[in-house]
């Protein structure tokens, strides 16, 4: 009877011990789905990421991952990193995600999980006001500017008969920046995403043309993932969709664009 009594002692411990542990195991679960998810963004990148006039990270693309991070209960930090390095940034685990007018490029498939395309991406020429050049033929023997591993300079690489018509190419950090030397007068053109160029544009009336033809193919905007991190796509995908069906990415597109222009 007391060999009796204590196995059936051991057994309750154990079955407490193993209830405890199923315990801890809910509650970090629980603790996981609040945990900080970290946006890689260029933040000279207006209207979809920058800084503005308080130092604050705004923008279009901030805006939406902000009310999708309040939905799925979890806090975002918006982490500026270097645009060329930016899939070694993601690989490397020190960002969850690149939510930043990011074009979907079967090249970039390979090493990132996209989520459903948001927005159309146009690769766009901007002249000075008063230029001769009306398209990409008279381009020909120009100096043009564009940002480093930007769409616009993988559409150039993909295209070896257009870039040998170029006098050169100028490759910058960030669109701004080009945009500064277009108007400097150092510049003949620049190829740009159509959203940032229109933005600058807006800021500097009278100063800019866009030119209406696309450079290249007509892309589409979405978030990168790490490859392999299909919950937290799933899940951000989730609440994009609610987002557009209740309206409030409708909202976030006219505040930034005038209209809503999402897909």
């Amino acid at each position: 009877m007391k060999k009796f009594m204590v196995f059936m002692l051991t057994l309750m411990v154990t079955a407490g011990l193993i209830a405890g542990c199923g315990g801890d195991k809910k509650n970090a679960t629980k603790s996981d789905s609040g945990k900080k998810i970290v946006v890689g963004l260029d933040d000279n990148f207006p209207p979809m990421g920058f800084k503005n006039e308080k130092d604050e990270i705004v923008g279009f693309d901030v805006d939406m991952a902000k009310e999708a991070a309040k939905r799925l209960g979890r806090p975002v930090e918006f982490k500026p990193i270097d645009w060329s390095s930016k899939e070694a940034e993601l690989k490397s685990g020190r960002i969850d995600c690149i939510w930043n007018g990011l074009n979907i490029t079967e090249e970039r498939k390979k090493n990132m999980l996209f989520s459903k395309p948001y927005m159309e991406c146009k690769q766009l020429l901007f002249v000075v006001k008063g230029s001769p050049i009306k398209g990409q033929a008279d381009l020909k023997g120009k100096i043009v500017g564009m940002q480093s591993a930007s769409t616009a300079e993988q559409n150039l690489e993909n295209d070896k008969a257009f870039a040998a018509t170029l006098k050169e190419v100028k490759k910058y950090p960030d669109c701004i920046a080009a945009m500064m030397d277009l108007e400097a007068g150092r510049l003949d053109a620049i190829i740009t995403d159509e959203i940032v160029g229109r933005y600058y544009m807006s800021k500097k009336p009278g100063k800019f043309v866009c030119l209406p033809t696309p450079i290249g193919p007509i892309g589409d905007f979405g978030i990168g993932f790490r490859k392999d991190d299909t919950q937290l796509q799933g899940e951000v995908q989730k609440v994009l969709d609610e987002m557009k069906k209740d309206g409030t990415a409708g909202k976030i597109s006219t505040k930034w664009f005038g209209s809503d222009i999402l897909k």
